[in-house]
């Protein structure tokens, strides 16, 4: 006899935001203001981006606008991975900039070292730990993939261990588990709403004026200023920071190089001692699948486990809608595949079900760039891995309009775009059938269909 199916919670909103300690909104912008550096949106490259123009010129009126709340959009609702990857990952990299992977590598450990560094002389309490991830096999085909991929990192200098069925249900135990592969040095976790909020709290700490509840609703190139239209005044500024990522861009050239994905994630009521011994975890590493259309997963402080993934939904004409953040059959999906994945947790409460929205890419990776002669500069696209690269790219967006050439401006990957998406209709029949096809590769033994292959052969694709 089969278990009941778990009850969905409805309405719960994202568990890290449900918070006794959610700071108390800022005030809206009520006035007319002229400021050096504008910075539109108060995810984390918005807040790493205003910190970072104090930090570079103490003298420098910087003010930070943001249309709803801190942390209100994907930084407080993801799972809290903070990769060192700025590639989306070592394949993605070698796929697109081979000759300057070496670079890229080194450059990631860097920003994932020096925010940890940061966060600490900042005082931000947002339970960073060092935790690495574990990758999992859960098919046959996956457990192959996974040595190849241990045999390429080393010949880049990434030391991950390879660990076979028994070994990977020893950290953590589940019947699914067929080999896995452990990367300890390569990600932290973190409780993302504390980190937003934290550097809100940091930034204003460095004299950066923030204003909550403020939608920017265009900008006009003066010449020698940019202005920002917002409800109740504008905003006159000598640089502009764009940090809107998945929504509408408020430059026209980059509307079709950006599309917002809805992800959406569960988590559980906090597990008992016995629960938790029950699947082990001792490390509390993040975890992740290998499969296209794949899961990722982790213990919060209070031992409830945040299981996500595998649904991307991308929406006709990239819509976004407060409605979407909720998905009923999802939420549905996400509860089956974990108690799949975890039998022995049967029974578990669900305490939270929410969606979100990011922005993805055709090349997996962000991208950067400056405008209107170098005074809006911006960066986006960062597909499920901002929590760490949007550090890197708020210092490649200040050092692009500060006109300093770095060894981060001189990238190709911070030089060139990659493509754009096409228009709708086709942009979603494309969508879809790459869905489709990442599906049947997932049933079909990692057997990729000609449409993806081309893809591949163009280095395009469709992710979160």
């Amino acid at each position: 006899m089969s278990a009941a199916p778990a009850r969905i919670p409805s309405g719960t909103g994202p568990m890290w935001l449900d918070d006794p300690g959610r700071p108390a909104p800022r005030p809206r912008l009520d006035s007319s203001a002229m400021v050096d550096v504008l910075v539109v949106g108060g995810g984390y490259l918005g807040l790493w981006s205003a910190l970072r123009a104090r930090q570079q010129d103490p003298t420098a009126s910087v003010m930070l606008l943001e249309a709803h709340r801190i942390g209100w959009a994907a930084s407080g609702r993801n799972g809290g991975f903070v990769s060192s990857s700025l590639t989306h990952g070592l394949p993605n990299g070698l796929a697109h900039w081979p000759d300057e992977i070496g670079t890229l590598e080194r450059l990631g450990r860097e920003n994932l070292d020096g925010m940890e560094r940061e966060l600490d002389e900042l005082g931000v309490d947002c339970s960073f730990a060092r935790a690495g991830e574990l990758t999992v096999a859960t098919q046959p085909h996956q457990v192959r993939e996974l040595r190849e991929a241990v045999e390429e990192g080393a010949a880049h200098g990434v030391h991950d261990v390879f660990l076979g069925r028994d070994a990977v249900r020893e950290r953590i135990d589940s019947p699914t588990f067929l080999a896995g592969v452990y990367s300890p040095d390569a990600t932290a976790l973190v409780d993302p709403a504390r980190l937003a909020w934290g550097l809100a709290d940091a930034a204003e700490g460095a004299g950066v004026r923030i204003h909550e509840r403020t939608p920017v609703r265009g900008l006009v190139d003066r010449g020698e200023h940019v202005d920002a239209r917002t409800d109740h005044g504008r905003v006159t500024a000598r640089k502009v920071v764009l940090a809107t990522n998945a929504f509408p861009p408020l430059l026209r050239r980059l509307r079709l190089y950006t599309v917002p994905v809805y992800d959406y994630a569960l988590g559980t009521a906090p597990l008992t001692p016995a629960e938790l011994a029950s699947i082990g975890w001792a490390g509390r590493e993040g975890l992740a699948d290998s499969g296209n259309r794949f899961h990722y997963s982790r213990l919060t402080d209070d031992n409830r486990i945040l299981w996500g993934g595998y649904d991307a939904i991308y929406h006709y004409a990239s819509g976004i809608r407060r409605e979407f953040d909720e998905r009923p059959e999802t939420f549905a999906l996400l509860a089956d595949q974990f108690f799949e994945t975890f039998p022995q947790l049967a029974g578990v409460a669900i305490d939270y079900a929410w969606g979100g929205v990011i922005d993805t890419c055709t090349r997996f990776a962000a991208f950067y760039g400056t405008a209107w002669g170098g005074k809006v500069g911006y960066a986006a696209g960062f597909t499920g891995l901002g929590v760490g690269a949007t550090r890197f790219a708020a210092d490649v967006v200040t050092d692009l309009l500060a006109g300093r050439r770095t060894e981060r401006t001189e990238l190709a990957m911070v030089r060139h775009k990659g493509f754009p998406w096409p228009p709708e209709p086709t942009r979603a029949l494309g969508i879809e059938w790459t869905r489709a096809s990442l599906a049947a590769a997932d049933r079909n033994g990692g057997r990729r269909n000609l449409w993806l292959r081309a893809l591949d052969a163009v280095g395009i694709g469709f992710d979160s």
